[in-house]
């Protein structure tokens, strides 16, 4: 039988080339040797977009229609909606009795995101809200609802699982051996770059390219990347190992040795080499683009995908709760 893996975006956003090199890519290699289930984490995007709520339903068509348009085949793969599960909130009250708080802060991943709120909110992270600290318990029921056993993680998220493997350990330790504990499937793809030299292009951050973007949108973009700044003139030698137009030819793997060469030397002007990743960029994204048009004009098409896959899932996570109820002694006959 085939492994169950488990994943999810959260629709606060189109997906962008971060994801097109990093996650996704590596869905298109798994969605052939396993049985995978897609989440749409609509609820966890609301643990920071509580006051947005028409942002995340939004958002949940786009990011179906994006990953449809790249390749993900929802005959292969089970899509389904988050907040359409109600299993995963039952799984996760009874698992919040299996975590410490002083746990959840201490986990690496939460720390840096309550330090980034903290920044950015201030009053001491007053601001910080109990389904924010307790998102890692979610998670936890996310995977466990659909007895994942194969994660898909970048190095980011491993603190994340960790908490997942603890508290699957815990419940296991009291009731019984009931649950799965999941392992991690590293990406062989490292975060990619923001156009402005950050380790993380995120939708937030003002650094990325997305998907849907227009050619124009894409060439306004690129032509503001950051380049080696002691390059002033064009025929000035240049290293291109802090250029992230350069970071981005070896991406897209666009004559890699020919841009290197020609920096390097003084052959090759700041802004013939941005358009040339322009043309690269909009080469890559224009059949994707085009496939989506497909989406976009029929939207009963993805509504049909998303349910069909929901109904999948709430069938699987019924049954996970069903066993969870039985090793807890409160499968009362009612």
């Amino acid at each position: 039988m085939k492994k169950n893996v488990l994943t999810g975006l959260r629709p606060t956003g189109n997906l962008h080339l971060g994801h097109y090199f990093g996650a996704c890519g590596n869905y298109l290699k798994l969605q052939d040797d396993y049985n995978f289930f897609l989440e749409i984490a609509d609820v966890q995007a609301l643990t920071d977009n509580f006051n947005n709520p028409e942002k995340v339903r939004k958002n949940t068509k786009e990011i179906t229609m994006d990953l449809l348009a790249i390749g993900v085949d929802p005959n292969k793969v089970n899509f389904f909606l988050q907040s359409q599960i109600p299993e995963i909130a039952e799984l996760t009250v009874y698992y919040s009795n299996l975590v410490t708080v002083s746990r959840l802060q201490r986990n690496p991943t939460v720390k840096t995101e309550m330090a980034q709120k903290k920044e950015l909110f201030g009053n001491n992270g007053e601001s910080i809200t109990y389904g924010f600290l307790g998102y890692p318990v979610s998670q936890a029921a996310d995977i466990t609802a659909f007895s994942g056993e194969l994660i898909p993680v970048g190095e980011d998220q491993l603190p994340l699982l960790e908490q997942c493997r603890e508290i699957v350990r815990k419940f296991n330790s009291i009731y019984g051996e009931t649950l799965i504990e999941p392992e991690h499937l590293l990406s062989d793809t490292k975060r990619v770059k923001g156009l402005d030299g950050n380790e993380k292009m995120g939708k937030s951050l003002g650094n990325a390219i997305f998907l849907v973007d227009s050619e124009d949108t894409i060439k306004e973009k690129v032509m503001k990347a950051v380049t080696d700044p002691n390059k002033i003139k064009k025929d000035d030698k240049a290293n291109p190992d802090v250029c992230m137009v350069y970071y981005y030819h070896k991406l897209l793997n666009n004559n890699v040795e020919k841009v290197c060469s020609e920096c390097k030397k003084g052959e090759r002007g700041c802004v013939a080499c941005k358009m040339e990743l322009v043309n690269a960029i909009n080469k890559l994204l224009k059949p994707i683009q085009e496939k989506r048009k497909y989406y976009e004009e029929h939207p009963e098409e993805v509504d049909r995908i998303l349910k069909e896959g929901t109904l999948k899932a709430q069938e699987e996570a019924k049954e996970t709760v069903k066993k969870v109820k039985k090793a807890m002694m409160i499968d009362y006959d009612i």
